[in-house]
């Protein structure tokens, strides 16, 4: 699933979603032309597995998305046998 393209106003995505014992969730971000972003990549992430409300994404070298703040994106959800119910873009904490 590939969301419509959003101008980021936060520095950090949050997922509430649910997997099953098999199941994951992996995310990656993309331009507004729907070209990746480096480092931002489905291989750079592990994937999430369980249960929670509000876990933010954390790919291998941030969670960070504020320099992409102000800029158009797009995130591509891969999910396997995993229902995601919401995501925030949050502000710094």
């Amino acid at each position: 699933m590939t969301t419509r393209p959003i101008v980021l106003e936060g520095d950090r995505l949050l997922l509430n979603y649910s997997t099953a014992a098999a199941g994951s969730i992996q995310v990656e971000v993309q331009d507004q032309f729907g070209q990746l972003i480096e480092g931002l990549a489905l291989n750079d992430m592990e994937a999430l597995y369980g249960d929670n409300l509000a876990e933010a994404v954390q790919w291998r070298t941030t969670a960070d998305l504020s320099a992409w703040r102000g800029q158009t994106v797009r995130f591509r959800f891969v999910l396997r046998d995993a229902d995601l119910f919401a995501m925030q873009i949050a502000g710094a904490s």
